[in-house]
């Protein structure tokens, strides 16, 4: 991210943080968490599948982040907040 805003990696993170009151990662994990989310709700896909299509790489990494985020497991999530028509 740095080198494509042509910042230093101290600066982006400054700078980012005044913007948006978090790191970049902080940043980039609640937008992949909105992605797993919103399949979780909407699709039947795996998983794996999920953890791929939100930018987490594996189904565990998902699972970790899910639930240290949101406080409950991502399938859990899925029975308790699955949209009727998904």
């Amino acid at each position: 991210m740095a080198r494509a805003a042509a910042m230093s990696e101290r600066t982006l993170a400054r700078r980012f943080h005044e913007e948006t009151g978090e790191s970049p990662l902080a940043w980039l994990t609640a937008q992949r968490l909105a992605v797993a989310r919103d399949l979780l709700e909407t699709t039947n896909l795996s998983m794996a599948h999920i953890a791929d299509n939100a930018g987490m790489g594996t189904a565990t990494n998902l699972r970790l982040h899910f639930t240290s985020s949101l406080g409950i497991p991502p399938n859990l999530y899925r029975k308790q907040f699955r949209r009727a028509e998904a």
